[in-house]
């Protein structure tokens, strides 16, 4: 075991502070992993509060890991010692059931082993990139290409796959109209993402505050959902919309924007539940649906795809001193467009 520093919740709610965490050895087919930095998604800061339900404390949140390889055990063979590479969401999954062996390793038909707030098969807790050091199964690390900043890599570990494995399934490009539905850290990437697929990209906040940051994102047009004229305009409009907000939404209104065929595809998670009148998806043939992540391969190739079209994460690098800040900002969308933690800070 390996005594690494770490910023951690010690209960729920409860603001995080630095502490010490053991890592396991680096077995046969692992790759201990000096993190250089971690990103912080909204999704850390639900399970820290335990807002998704009971959670595992102490807690190191973090699932946008970019850092370099420091050791590799002796049967590891896709990785060596200084190699760039990032750990997303998930570090283990049964690797045996028909999702797995499809390359779906995030729908594990007996559970997917989540970066952190998890249990591993191990038996023990867990923790994520809020540290200086994780060891991970090759299995389950991806490389970062050259092209990539490491600090702009990061984010994409989560809010980009989050993004880019919807888009791809519902088949976002050419002669397709997609809405992205909220431009934080995640739809951010959604519209960059959408954009290079070559899908016409129309962007659907609150407000008007970030038009001109999504118009240089690649969006073609922006709209206000707060302006009532724009559900009457749009009606009818959109192939897919993909919708990356955590907040309950009155989802019949947003339907009705779909053209018939249509898709709303949930990647934000609210903690409440949301209504829904069946009319809305029997008129129309139209489908609600959600997608987590992607798997390792499909994680690889969005990697691989960013880096082709020369794009990471919109950032803003803080100190480890920071986070709670950050959390706080985070939750009043006070953030363009993605905390990173500069690891080196913990």
């Amino acid at each position: 075991m390996t005594t690494v520093a770490a910023y951690a919740a010690p209960a729920a709610k409860a603001p995080l502070e630095r502490t010490t965490i053991e890592r396991r050895p680096v077995g046969e087919h692992d790759v201990l992993i000096e993190i250089k930095f971690a990103g912080i998604c909204h999704s850390d800061i639900h399970q820290a509060r335990e807002g998704w339900g009971e959670a595992i404390f102490p807690m190191v949140p973090g699932h946008e890991i970019a850092g370099v390889v420091a050791e590799v055990g002796s049967g590891v063979t896709k990785f060596t010692v200084g190699d760039r590479v990032g750990v997303g969401c998930m570090v283990d999954s049964c690797r045996e059931c028909d999702q797995c062996r499809a390359g779906l390793e995030q729908y594990c038909v007996k559970g997917m082993t989540g970066t952190y707030n998890a249990v591993g098969k191990d038996g023990e807790p867990t923790y994520g990139g809020y540290s200086t050091h994780i060891v991970v199964d090759e299995a389950y690390t991806v490389r970062i290409p050259e092209g990539l900043a490491l600090d702009e890599a990061a984010p994409l570990l989560c809010a980009g796959i989050t993004t880019y494995s919807p888009l791809k399934h519902w088949n976002a490009g050419p002669g397709k109209k997609v809405a992205i539905l909220g431009m934080g850290g995640l739809g951010h990437m959604a519209v960059k993402i959408a954009h290079a697929l070559g899908a016409e990209v129309t962007v659907l906040s609150q407000s008007l505050r970030k038009k001109d940051d999504g118009l240089k994102l690649g969006a073609d047009h922006y709209y206000a959902t707060s302006d009532p004229e724009t559900f009457e305009e749009l009606r009818g409009t959109f192939d897919v919309i993909l919708s990356t907000v955590s907040a309950p939404l009155d989802l019949d209104r947003f339907l009705s924007l779909l053209r018939a065929d249509g898709a709303f595809v949930n990647v934000g998670a609210p903690e409440e539940p949301v209504s829904l009148n069946l009319f809305s998806v029997i008129g129309g043939r139209k489908t609600l649906a959600g997608s987590s992540i992607g798997g390792i391969r499909e994680t690889q190739e969005m990697l691989d795809f960013c880096a082709g079209h020369g794009f990471g994460a919109e950032i803003e690098l803080i100190s480890a001193s920071e986070i709670n800040e950050a959390y706080e900002r985070v939750l009043a969308s006070d953030v363009r467009y993605r905390f990173v933690i500069d690891v080196a800070t913990i």
